[in-house]
């Protein structure tokens, strides 16, 4: 086989800006959308700003309604339950995403499967599902992202949670990805301290899987029929990766410190619509696949700005809690971009004498400056967990082959092992 030359890039139409999502009925109406399904989750809700976006639809003629039952964190379950609603409510020509990466995924599924035959398990990704494409086009979907770091306005992926097999997967296909992505800073100013802080490492995450994934030009040549939206590191996603990880380096800590510094704000939405357009071709790897049985396989461990009463380990989190140890596990594969992410993420930390351990450092003075858990045993986890995690984790060979450094049993052990403490 000879290499691959070519390398892919998609995204969606993007509108961003202070105010922007007063103007989705217009950016609906020029779609041809006359009738829309507002879909976010009840803590969206309270806030009022679904309604708000819902009513002001009507000023272009479009009517829409607001559906508030998602689950952060979204299940098969609750996936099925909103595809439901969509089914005995609708029909819609168009559907709303209102809300974080929960919403929008789940607005995802609910646009599949109102438009494709099936059920949800045909379409999950292969060992879990059966991988099935989409026979049928999608309607226009409009993601208004109001948490700062899924990037999942940009992405052709949903990510669930499957109950019966304690493990997270997700759906992966271009006609998944968002039609238009409107990025209106001002509804993430209501953002907990928690929740800004998890969901932005969700985007520093993004930022340097990509980064550091495997080169396009690494895999073997495919026909055009058999590439996937995650084709490795390429020089447009790595573009926008290193300008999000320099508006991370200057306003991340203020955010979390200060959520109503829109400066702050504002470079945090950025970041995370950059981050997204470079990982959703370039794709993640290792601490992403890691973070599916941490949050899959959790018992009790409730994180402090997310309202829910149940156990949870939010996404962003879950990725971070390995990411350390997984970096020092790359290093040796792309130790030029390890070092060069460092630079770019923490550019006042001294460098250590180790170069592998200078991306590990400025993730770990972030973790500890944010207030995030020390580790997976900061959010439950012991030795004894270590093995089910690393099963659950050699489900996602998706995120795994794009690793620039393949990981095997052990050395995920070993990456789980060193990660239950980090400082």
């Amino acid at each position: 086989m000879t290499s691959e030359s070519v390398f892919t890039y998609g995204s969606p139409q993007l509108k961003f800006g202070a105010g922007a999502s007063g103007e989705i009925g217009f950016d609906l109406a020029q779609l041809g959308a006359r009738r829309a399904l507002v879909v976010t989750d009840p803590g969206v809700a309270a806030t009022g700003a679904a309604q708000r976006i819902a009513d002001s639809m009507k000023e272009y003629g479009v009517d829409a309604e607001v559906f508030d039952g998602v689950h952060v964190e979204p299940t098969d379950e609750s996936l099925r339950r909103a595809v439901d609603h969509a089914r005995a409510n609708g029909p819609y020509d168009a559907y709303v995403a209102v809300g974080g990466g929960s919403c929008i995924d789940t607005a995802k599924a609910v646009n599949l499967l109102t438009t494709n035959e099936g059920d949800l398990t045909d379409y999950l990704n292969p060992p879990v599902g059966a991988g099935r494409a989409p026979a049928r086009p999608l309607l226009p979907l409009v993601a208004v992202p109001t948490t700062t770091g899924t990037g999942a306005e940009s992405t052709t992926v949903c990510v669930l949670d499957v109950l019966a097999l304690k493990v997270k997967t997700g759906i992966s296909h271009p006609r998944l990805r968002p039609t238009l992505a409107v990025v209106d800073p001002d509804l993430t100013v209501t953002q907990p301290p928690g929740v800004t802080a998890s969901s932005g490492m969700d985007i520093v995450c993004h930022a340097l899987e990509s980064y550091t994934a495997r080169p396009f030009d690494s895999y073997d040549r495919k026909r055009p029929e058999e590439r996937v939206p995650y084709c490795g590191a390429n020089p447009v996603s790595d573009m926008w990766v290193e300008r999000s990880l320099t508006l991370l380096s200057r306003s991340f800590r203020t955010a979390v410190r200060d959520g109503e510094n829109r400066q702050a704000r504002a470079d945090m939405a950025l970041a995370a619509t950059f981050a997204g357009l470079g990982f959703g071709n370039a794709g993640v790897h290792i601490p992403h696949a890691n973070a599916y049985p941490i949050a899959g396989r959790v018992r009790d461990f409730r994180p402090e700005g997310y309202p829910d009463a149940e156990p949870l380990v939010p996404h962003g989190m879950s990725v971070s809690l390995t990411a350390p140890e997984a970096f020092r596990y790359t290093f040796e594969a792309r130790p030029d971009r390890h070092v060069r992410a460092a630079e770019l993420l923490d550019p006042g930390l001294d460098r250590p004498d180790d170069p592998a351990e200078y991306l590990p450092r400025a993730l770990l003075h972030l973790m500890r400056d944010i207030g995030i858990p020390d580790g997976i045993g900061g959010v439950g986890y012991t030795e004894a967990d270590v093995p089910a995690l690393v099963e659950g984790t050699l489900k996602q060979q998706r995120l795994l082959a794009t690793a620039p450094r393949q990981a095997g049993p052990d050395e995920l052990a070993g990456i789980f092992t060193r990660s239950l403490r980090l400082w």
